[in-house]
């Protein structure tokens, strides 16, 4: 567990699946003969087992161990977690749902009533299940472009409209082709950049094919050539040294607590990238060192909640991943819900602070459950203007 809010989702779903297993084995009592019941315990306490034993093999850890192959483990991972997410969402939607008919069932019974509350009912308990369909099958490809200005107070003439590519969280796994990935390419390189960055997750596990995603990331075109940063993925998978060093006789430069200062006409910016930073730990630890005086000075980090701090250290904007958009989204009075929010504020979009700008993309890949519900996937085109 990463934080007090993954302990507190966890126990949800732990409580509710308990719940459920024990509401459908009451019920098979209640219906079933005695030596059917028996059975009906043996196939729950099978099912449960097998996923969780293929949840437990989607973590990178577990996965080499067992030396199980990747996408083996993220299939089998992803089927356990579609369950777990959707099973969850419907038993809890279909309990709140009978609290209020449960209370009043002293009302005189209508069968007409009684049907139309058991379809509800079963509507509910399906809906999930229907919704990471759709998410999975159309939204987690549906690629689109994000064009978004980009304010910076005191920008240089020379930059003002310099137009960057960003793309992020590529994830190449079981659930990314390199068809798929080829498309977004092609996309990007539709938008004509002055610079393509690039801010980590290229893939997601040990086995995934880094190579191939290297290359294709290497076929963007954009003036001043590709620019990136490292993930927590390649951290997990051990593959930070293979991709700095492919990716730069591909054409790919990699800046890990390093900086490269580009000219444009008579202005200059200066681009700097970390490793991945951790949640909760000290954030961009000598990095003020990189910044350039008198130049426009970027930071590419993976994490975005780094962003208050590359203000504070001397940095004029701030461009991010990681969260992908929250990838599963819904939106309640106004307000956008998802699993990152527990993690940062700065789940997707243009944030501003003390003069400082950071852009967070909602990136192209999935991780865990391969389904995009509210938070497609996209290539940014950031516009630089002075504010």
């Amino acid at each position: 567990m990463h934080s007090p809010s993954d302990l507190f989702l966890f126990l949800i779903v732990i409580l509710t699946q308990w719940s459920l297993t024990r509401r459908l084995l009451a019920a098979a009592r209640a219906r079933w003969s005695p030596a059917a019941a028996r059975a009906a315990i043996w196939v729950a306490a099978a099912f449960n087992g097998l996923m969780i034993a293929a949840f437990a093999l989607s973590f990178s850890f577990l996965m080499s161990r067992f030396a199980v192959p990747a996408r083996t483990a993220q299939i089998l991972g992803a089927v356990a977690q579609i369950w777990f997410f959707a099973s969850t969402a419907g038993y809890l939607a279909y309990r709140v749902f009978w609290f209020f008919p449960d209370r009043m069932a002293k009302r005189p019974f209508s069968p007409v009533r009684r049907q139309l509350l058991n379809a509800t009912g079963g509507a509910l308990l399906a809906s999930p299940f229907a919704m990471v369909g759709y998410g999975t099958l159309v939204e987690r490809l549906d690629f689109g472009v994000r064009e978004m200005d980009l304010p910076v107070p005191n920008l240089p003439p020379g930059l003002d409209g310099l137009r960057l590519v960003h793309v992020s969280d590529i994830h190449l796994s079981a659930f990314l082709s390199e068809k798929d990935l080829a498309r977004v390419i092609d996309a990007a390189n539709g938008l004509r950049g002055h610079l393509a960055l690039v801010t980590g997750d290229l893939i997601t596990s040990r086995g995934d094919p880094l190579d191939t995603c290297l290359r294709q990331v290497a076929r963007l075109r954009a003036d001043a050539g590709i620019l990136g940063c490292m993930g927590n993925h390649e951290h997990y998978a051990g593959a930070e040294h293979h991709a700095e060093k492919e990716g730069a006789r591909l054409g790919i430069r990699f800046l890990r607590s390093a900086a490269v200062p580009l000219r444009f006409g008579d202005s200059l910016l200066n681009i700097a990238g970390v490793d991945y930073q951790r949640f909760g730990q000290e954030y961009l630890n000598g990095a003020e060192r990189l910044v350039l005086p008198g130049a426009c000075n970027l930071l590419l980090s993976h994490n975005p909640d780094v962003f208050p701090v590359a203000v504070r250290k001397g940095y004029d904007l701030t461009l991010a991943g990681h969260t992908h958009g929250g990838q599963v989204t819904v939106e309640i009075f106004n307000q956008s819900l998802n699993a990152a929010r527990f993690a940062t504020p700065f789940v997707y979009g243009l944030f501003r602070q003390q003069g400082g700008s950071a852009y967070v993309t909602r990136g192209i890949g999935t991780i865990g459950i391969p389904t995009r519900i509210g938070a497609p996937p996209e290539i940014a085109l950031l516009r630089l203007r002075k504010a």
